[in-house]
């Protein structure tokens, strides 16, 4: 007869063993920058909110050096809505005018953002709050298609305060807005940021959480995830078709960071409680690992 003591022992036992799988990669990842791009559901959702805010402190209390990219859409949209703008969109893209830009960057870096490094701050984190404004950190150049306004590409990136900030132990925590060389603002999509930010700091690893499992083969079907592959199979994967729609981006921007010499990227289901942690602490990880060649594959998952 098993008693509840027994149960108690085996969560135990569980709690344990989670623990001796994590400790390789805690030591092979101290001292390393890991960039995470927060959004989608885990942004929205309390309860995932909670657990990713702690997950990014534990990544810190174990030796990493996380830094963390942020866009905000539905808050965005929300406080459009309140003020009588209609939101527009474009070819994917949020079409920017002047008065939507003015509301894009109060929400992004006045609300948004101080709400993350308060959460951080209150899990025992200490994190800095920052938009690509801060000490030149993004250099903004339009988009350059008609029609959307101010949205915007990345020119280039100043990493040196964020830098400072994880070499001294704090967490940075960035809105993707940004200004061009006249200081005009612009709204540059938030994955593109992590990944250009990745590639300035040298990251160990490019984490984008979604509100998909990752990489499918056949979008219809989770259990069709690919898990890991390489720079030229996700190109083939984009020109094939078989990549679509507002995943396109997020393979871009993985694969431009590897080029760049981040060692692997990642896309994660941030619908799943502590996504984060699962990715960098076990061997079967979860989501879509990309690395710049085959060969690097087995050295990110230490086996």
């Amino acid at each position: 007869m098993l008693k509840q003591s027994d149960f108690v022992r085996n969560s135990d036992t569980n709690r344990v063993e989670v623990l001796s799988e994590a400790l390789p990669y805690i030591q092979h990842f101290t001292g390393r920058t890991i960039v995470v791009k927060y959004g989608g559901a885990a942004m929205k959702d309390s309860t995932l909110k909670d657990k990713v805010v702690r997950d990014i402190v534990l990544l810190a209390c174990v030796g990493m050096r996380p830094v963390v990219v942020h866009g905000g859409g539905p808050e965005i949209n929300i406080w459009l809505e309140k003020l009588g703008i209609e939101p527009q969109f474009k070819d994917g893209l949020r079409v920017t005018d002047a008065a939507t830009m003015e509301v894009v960057e109060m929400v992004l870096v006045g609300k948004v953002n101080k709400e993350i490094v308060s959460l951080i701050n209150q899990a025992g984190g200490k994190a800095v709050g920052l938009c690509g404004k801060d000490a030149n950190l993004i250099q903004a150049r339009p988009d350059g298609r008609e029609g959307i306004g101010f949205v915007g590409e990345v020119s280039g990136v100043k990493t040196q305060i964020l830098e400072s900030l994880v070499n001294g132990g704090y967490i940075p925590v960035v809105s993707s807005v940004a200004a061009d060389e006249h200081g005009q603002s612009y709204n540059i999509n938030a994955d593109t940021v992590a990944g250009e930010i990745a590639a300035g700091l040298g990251a160990e690893k490019l984490i984008l959480m979604t509100d998909t499992a990752g990489i499918l083969e056949d979008y219809h079907k989770p259990e069709s995830l690919i898990a890991k592959l390489d720079i030229q199979e996700a190109r083939e994967l984009v020109e094939s078709g078989v990549v679509s729609g507002g995943m396109i981006p997020k393979v871009n921007c993985c694969v431009r960071s590897l080029a760049q010499g981040v060692k692997g990227a990642h896309i994660i289901d941030g619908r799943i409680p502590h996504a984060l942690l699962q990715e960098i602490f076990t061997d079967a990880g979860i989501g879509s690992m990309i690395v710049a060649s085959e060969f690097s594959t087995a050295n990110l998952r230490l086996k």
